[in-house]
């Protein structure tokens, strides 16, 4: 399959619930009074038992696929299976804690973006509740970055990666890698697909579009999720991609792994 034999614009969008039921409901119904000229299907996985969100008079302006883990699963496996298959010409991943802009559909720009030629991974500015930017875009996660960024509150210095809060990237693109790697149960999932795409020659690209994302950060509040990210960062250190991503990125200033 490529990019231009693809049929007209339009994305299917993941959504993975953990009990986050009203989250959820929210969200369904931006994307219902948002997106329903540029979101054909919604998936949506429920990680753990929950009533069904409860749809608009009238139904759903898309394709709701609703499915039901009997056993909880990782992100990036919740997410390939939510998207196998997928006929869309761009396949969206989004966090249940994400809200749209009133008045404003985030997917049209979006799915525009990844179609772009060269792009592999598209994505919209984050802002907090309050309007203030997110930091979605990442350098290297390399001990030396992590300590400025925690130990320093130093700002990012470059784009190598960028949050999976809010992706879309061109179904061809998303085949060819072969979605998420499964190995990362929770954490550094976004990295590896980051660097991935990159090492292939894609480029990441924002979209001129924002989101509200309430950016819940578990790992700085639980023990269990500190721990998950901490085994994540160690396997994602270990991995050859992480290798040859440090590699090629430290060789360039400019990150030249794909324009970014």
């Amino acid at each position: 399959m490529t990019l231009s034999s693809l049929a007209a614009p339009g994305a299917v969008v993941s959504v993975v619930s953990h009990g986050h039921g009203l989250l959820v409901q929210a969200l369904l119904a931006d994307l219902a009074r948002w997106s329903a000229a540029s979101v054909r299907r919604v998936v949506l996985t429920q990680n753990l038992p929950e009533p069904e969100p409860v749809p608009p008079p009238g139904g759903w302006p898309f394709v709701l696929t609703l499915i039901k883990n009997p056993r909880p699963c990782g992100f990036g496996a919740n997410h390939n299976r939510a998207l196998a298959g997928a006929t869309e010409p761009v396949v969206c991943v989004i966090n249940p804690d994400v809200a749209l802009v009133p008045g404003r559909d985030p997917f049209a720009a979006l799915v525009q973006a990844a179609l772009q030629p060269g792009v592999g991974c598209a994505y919209p500015e984050q802002l907090d509740a309050q309007g203030v930017p997110q930091d979605c875009e990442r350098e290297l996660p390399t001990p030396t970055a992590l300590w400025r960024r925690h130990a320093r509150c130093a700002a990012e210095t470059r784009v190598d990666w960028v949050n999976a809060a809010c992706i879309a990237l061109p179904v061809a693109v998303w085949q060819q890698l072969g979605g998420f790697d499964e190995t990362y149960f929770m954490y550094c999932e976004d990295v590896d697909l980051c660097l991935r795409l990159r090492l292939q020659g894609w480029a990441l690209q924002r979209a001129p579009v924002q989101v509200v994302h309430a950016g819940q950060r578990a790992s700085h509040q639980h023990w269990r999720h500190l721990r998950w990210h901490v085994r994540s960062l160690f396997h994602l250190w270990r991995s050859p991609v992480y290798a040859q991503a440090r590699r090629l990125l430290l060789r360039s200033d400019a990150g030249t792994i794909g324009a970014s």
